[in-house]
């Protein structure tokens, strides 16, 4: 028999017993428990990966942010493959149009730095887009100075159908990951975009 399993067992129930807010002795919750334990347990246990400069005290710090420039570059240069042939001239002005389809009509000033643009560089790639008559701009009755963007009917039949080209770009910068392993770089991430937005605006 599977001695030593059962009392690990029995070990899990007493401190599940001890600690848990359930009072429940339904098996699906204990399990659902357990297994969330055992996750972070495993998590904690993970092998600090090796990486080229550690032995000559390269921190961690240095190896995220070079991983991540060189990811933004990964991807650009996916974005630009994947806008090739339509009225686009760089990625930021789809992902302008996406960011007006998924949140709404928005002030210039909002649509700017949601994309974490400087002024000058944002208000650049919304001319080109108002150019290219995929978005359309109205002055606020609150405020003459700030405009309204949203998207136009040209441009979303635009986006629409360079959106299979952009999801095609999105996956091949993430393809080697499988779903879980996506599911916690989204967690990481979200982590630290949250941070410096918060910081970005003083909170």
């Amino acid at each position: 028999m599977y001695y030593d399993l059962i009392a690990e067992l029995v070990s899990f129930v007493k401190v599940y017993e001890r600690e848990s807010d359930h009072t429940s002795q339904d098996i699906n919750v204990f399990g659902n428990w357990l297994s969330q334990r055992l996750k972070e347990s495993n998590q904690l246990e993970i092998a600090e990966p090796d990486w080229e400069g550690k032995s000559k005290g390269r921190s961690p710090d240095s190896v995220i942010n070079t991983s991540l420039v060189h990811l933004y570059k990964y991807a650009k240069l996916q974005a630009k493959a994947a806008i090739v042939n339509t009225p686009f001239s760089t990625p930021d002005e789809f992902i302008y149009l996406i960011s007006l389809v998924s949140f709404g009509s928005m002030t210039k000033t909002a649509l700017i730095k949601l994309n974490v643009h400087e002024k000058s560089a944002g208000i650049q790639i919304i001319n080109r887009l108002i150019y290219h008559g995929l978005v359309e701009q109205d002055a606020l009755d609150s405020d003459k100075r700030n405009r309204i963007i949203r998207i136009t009917a040209k441009g979303t039949e635009t986006l629409n159908k360079s959106m299979q080209n952009i999801r095609n770009a999105s996956m091949n910068v993430t393809e080697p990951l499988s779903h879980h392993e996506k599911m916690d770089l989204i967690r990481l991430l979200t982590k630290l975009e949250t941070f410096h937005e918060l910081k970005l605006r003083g909170e």
